[in-house]
Formats: structure tokens, sequence, C-alpha cells
């Protein structure tokens, strides 16, 4: 494994996190399973883990409260997300702070995390959703360094809606936050448009989320793919979107090296970025793990075929399916 500068914290994370969205609200999952994972990915060097209180209500929560407890001497990072009051994502423009970020519910729901985890204090807190018209009122982040101040947080930043990089870069110009969470990806390069140079200006650290496009850049999706009841990729690929995706990856697979998985390569595109911190996918078995963490020792991605992969970007726009 090896570790990058989260921006202005100093702090030395894995270039691999963990996405733990799955463990929480997802269709088949086994705690101790989950357990299990996690441990594993602490044993092959991971230290920051990406969890938030709405991903199964504090259930995600508390199993990154398990792992930390079980590793007393690991350093790991913590990091977790106020759900909007409102429950909406994305947050649509219309929405005002008190619709979602209220300073009265961002405490509540870090005081609740702390509860749910069972540590003392947490490393970082993002709000889940974000408008940048909300950084004409300042509540959102004096609630948030109160906590910090008091010890309970140490360090915070936002979520930033799916497919809108654009919708938090006055934030990170205006040196309120320390990270942002944004969707990068090989069909998600336009965050290197805008955010990418303000975050670098301004010493933001950037957490790419959603590397595998939930799960197109896999290349395991077919146009007859579904999902049960319940899990959340039933609503997500529609059939507009599922076929869309696949005829996308399937464009893509002959790009991908003799040898090289396409999960290989989707990762790697990411971390030939120097300016991503960490990468997050959500892991539920060991074996992905084990080759999520192998990516990380294989290093940046050739410069040609990360030429190649430019000619990938997928320009999207969010919809009623998208959240």
């Amino acid at each position: 494994m090896r570790y990058r500068r989260l921006g202005r914290t100093n702090w030395s994370v894995s270039e691999i996190g963990y996405g733990m969205w799955g463990m929480g609200n997802w269709k088949g999952t086994d705690d101790e399973l989950s357990v299990d994972v996690l441990q594993r990915a602490v044993d092959l060097g991971c230290n920051f883990f990406d969890t938030a209180l709405a991903y199964g209500e504090g259930k995600s929560e508390n199993l990154l409260g398990r792992i930390v407890r079980a590793n007393p001497n690991t350093r790991i990072y913590t990091s977790t997300k106020v759900p909007p009051l409102n429950r909406q994502w994305p947050s649509r423009r219309e929405f005002t702070l008190d619709d979602c970020f209220p300073p009265k519910h961002i405490k509540e729901s870090v005081h609740q995390s702390l509860k749910n985890t069972g540590l003392e204090s947490l490393d970082l807190v993002l709000l889940h959703t974000w408008e940048d018209s909300w950084l004409n009122d300042e509540r959102w982040a004096k609630a948030l360094d109160d906590l910090r101040r008091a010890g309970l947080i140490h360090g915070f930043g936002i979520s930033i809606n799916r497919w809108e990089p654009w919708n938090g870069v006055r934030t990170v110009r205006s040196g309120l936050v320390d990270v942002v969470q944004v969707i990068y990806n090989i069909f998600d390069q336009n965050p290197e448009d805008e955010l990418v140079p303000a975050c670098i200006e301004n010493d933001v650290a950037i957490v790419a989320r959603v590397p595998f496009d939930e799960g197109s850049l896999a290349g395991t999706l077919t146009k007859e793919s579904s999902w049960p009841e319940g899990d959340w990729r039933r609503g997500y690929f529609v059939p507009e979107n599922l076929i869309s995706s696949v005829e996308h990856a399937e464009a893509l697979k002959p790009v991908v090296p003799a040898g090289m998985a396409m999960p290989e390569m989707a990762l790697r595109f990411i971390l030939s970025n120097p300016n991503v911190s960490t990468v997050i996918p959500g892991m539920r078995k060991s074996r992905y793990v084990d080759a999520n963490v192998a990516a990380s020792d294989a290093g940046p991605l050739p410069e040609e075929l990360v030429g190649k992969l430019r000619a990938h970007r997928w320009e999207r726009q969010p919809t009623e399916w998208s959240q």
C-alpha cells in the first residue's frame, strides 16, 4: 500500500481507502463477514475508512467503531457524513441551508455518529450533500468549527452531488473546508476542469468516490443485469442508464492491456492523478480488498494509456434516477 498526504490536514492516508456504504444499506450484508473484510483491509495497510450516518442508520458507523477498537495500535482515520435534514439526495437548487444543514442538526448528527461508533472523536466529518449557494450562510461552517474546537472532530468538508463537480468550487476557494469528496473515474473526468485546480490552489484534499461507476467500470454488467428489491442499484440502473453504461464499458474493454483487469485499470487511472489523496471503493469481500490494494502496489498507469482513457470521458447531467 502506498500513502498520500490528505491536503492541509497533513494526515498520511492510504491511497486505497474503504467505502463502507454497502455494509450499511445493501441486501445480503453479513456483519461478521463485514468485520472480517474490514480487518483484511487494515492488515494490508488501509487506514482511511469512509462511512455516513445514513448508511444503515448508523449500522456502518458501528462497524467502523468496532474495527478501530480491534486495532488499538494502528492509526485508522475515520470519516463520516452528516445527512441532510430533509433526507433528500441529491440536494436541489431550491433547498436552503435550513432545509438540509441547520447548525442544530449538524451538531446532533455528529453526536449521534460518535455514539454509533463509540469513539471519543471523529477525524473527518462531511456534509452529505452540497449547494455552493450555502457558502453565503456560514452557520454550517461555524457549527463544524465549534465541534472541531471542542475536540469532537478534527477536520471537515463537503461531499459533492453526482455529476456536479462545479457545485463546490466556490466553497473550496473560500478556505473553509479541508476535504472534498467527489465522483471521479474514467468516465467522470469533469472534476479536472475546475475543482481539482481549486483544490490544488487551496490545499484541499480530494477523496475520489465511485471509482467503478457503480459497477459499470468493473466490466461485468450486461444489458440483462438486475438487482433484488431494496438494492439501491435497482433504482439507479434503470434501462436508460443500464444500456448506456454497458455500451460505454464495452467500448472501453479493447483499451484494457493484456494481463490487467478493468477494475485495476479503473483504480490506477484515478491514482495516476497525484492530486487525489485517496480513492474509496466499496469492498464487501476479501478478494476485492486484495485486488484493490494490489492496484496501489502497481502504481500509476503508463502515460500513453492514460491518454487513451481521456477519450472515454462521458458527459452526464443529473436526472431523477441518478441520486
